[in-house]
């Protein structure tokens, strides 16, 4: 593990450091600090006005400084002369509360507090369009069931190896790349790792792509709903837990084909905390108002949206919030691709640790197909139906508010808010279309 960054550029070669943090929409910011500069940088941090990104910050704020992490530093294997590396957010001396890698850390620690690391891996699907963002880049690729097209895969060859290649030299441990459900959508997986580790490399991912892409002439996005009659980016999550010693504490044995599919009883307890805290926890996992166009969406040209819609949850059942594909963990199914990397995993860690607490019964398990028979299940509750009800679930359940922070909830409230009233704000062609007349 990388503790002296100068002595890092010296071993590598690396003569320019990126010092990025994230906002609380998810937008990357960075600061490009020569080598010989880059000790004072690890020791103080880098300024930054935080009011010039979507932090709820004013201009008479003082600096911001963004001091990097030396154990996330990653040499970009697309440039090797530089290397990226994720920071934290101080200001006078204090940890920006806000800050979502800071919210994350707090989680972390509050988990390791109980002798309990949450381990994570993400599956952050994306589109790669035309360079303009109009279409998808290959017009080949147009099969009515293009899940897993061989030939569509390989017409795009050139940028998912070179991705592939730089994870493997990166030792993330990549196991699979597939074209996805949509015509033009990839997935690429890789090894589970600590929440933290997972939200670095997460937010690495999305920049990684964007940049290869952009390389070949092309565009990447993880929008949650770029095309409106194709299945949209999801980023699945798989969640366990493990203690100090390295045993996975939610392995259990399941009681046959009824029961729990090998979860313990901290794991039901854990589950019970994102069911309890589902629709609060959409203002997070699904933040956008694009979001929520991937989670109520009609039927899809393949014939799924691969989205829930309801706060449910099942053994190896794929049109469920949460299912439980074999022993030890489970998948969220909930968040979409632009979910912050860092506050999907605090969220997932601070609604866990609720339900640990609370020793949360996360309710029956349903194995119906929940796209074909879910009108079936009249009690269950539904996942709000756009982001103002998702906004308005988060301000309501304050148990999750004040695990995250009171210092985040506000601010991530008050941005959001202004951007939903930013988008009714907006006059839309539809509107005149069916309005113009009345």
């Amino acid at each position: 593990m990388t503790t002296d960054l100068a002595q890092f550029a010296k071993d590598t070669g690396v003569k320019y450091f990126m010092i990025s943090f994230t906002d609380l929409f998810g937008g990357q910011r960075a600061k490009l600090v020569p080598a010989p500069a880059i000790a004072g940088m690890q020791a103080e941090g880098a300024g930054f006005a935080g009011f010039a990104t979507w932090l709820d910050m004013t201009p008479a704020h003082p600096d911001m400084l963004a001091v990097p992490d030396p154990a996330s530093v990653i040499q970009l294997p697309w440039k090797p002369e530089v290397a990226w590396v994720a920071a934290n957010c101080v200001m006078e001396g204090v940890s920006v509360a806000q800050a979502p890698r800071n919210t994350l850390i707090r989680q972390v620690e509050a988990a390791a507090a109980q002798g309990l690391h949450v381990k994570t891996g993400v599956e952050a699907e994306f589109f790669l369009l035309t360079a303009d963002g109009s279409k998808i880049s290959d017009p080949a690729d147009t099969a009515e069931k293009p899940c897993y097209d061989q030939g569509a895969i390989m017409r795009r060859y050139d940028v998912i190896a070179e991705i592939g290649d730089y994870m493997l030299a990166l030792g993330w441990g990549p196991y699979q790349a597939d074209h996805e459900d949509a015509n033009g959508q990839f997935e690429m997986n890789w090894d589970f790792d600590d929440a933290l580790a997972t939200a670095d490399k997460h937010s690495f991912f999305k920049f990684m792509v964007k940049s290869v892409a952009e390389k070949h002439g092309l565009r990447a996005t993880f929008m949650p709903k770029p095309m409106p009659e194709l299945t949209g980016n999801g980023c699945h999550t798989h969640i366990s837990v493990w203690d100090a010693e390295g045993t996975n504490v939610f392995a259990g044995q399941g009681d046959g084909p009824t029961g729990e599919v090998g979860l313990s009883e901290a794991g039901r307890h854990f589950l019970g905390g994102l069911m309890h805290h589902a629709r609060a926890l959409t203002a997070l996992t699904n933040p956008t108002v694009n979001s929520y166009k991937r989670l109520n969406a009609p039927t899809t040209t393949s014939g799924a949206t691969w989205a829930p819609n309801a706060v449910t949850w099942t053994g190896n059942n794929r049109t469920h919030m949460v299912r439980v594909p074999g022993p030890g963990r489970f998948e969220l199914r909930l968040p979409d691709g632009a979910a912050n990397p860092y506050l999907l995993q605090a969220a997932i860690i601070a609604a866990g640790l609720s339900g640990l607490a609370t020793r949360a019964d996360p309710g029956p398990r349903h194995d119906i197909d929940m796209y074909a028979e879910g009108h079936t299940l009249t009690d269950t509750p539904k996942l709000p139906l756009n982001l103002l009800d998702a906004l308005r679930a988060f301000d309501a359940d304050t148990t999750l508010k004040t695990a995250l922070g009171p210092d985040f909830a506000s601010a991530f409230l008050k941005l959001k808010r202004a951007e939903w009233d930013a988008y009714v704000s907006h006059f839309s062609r539809w509107e005149k279309e069916h309005t113009l007349d009345v």
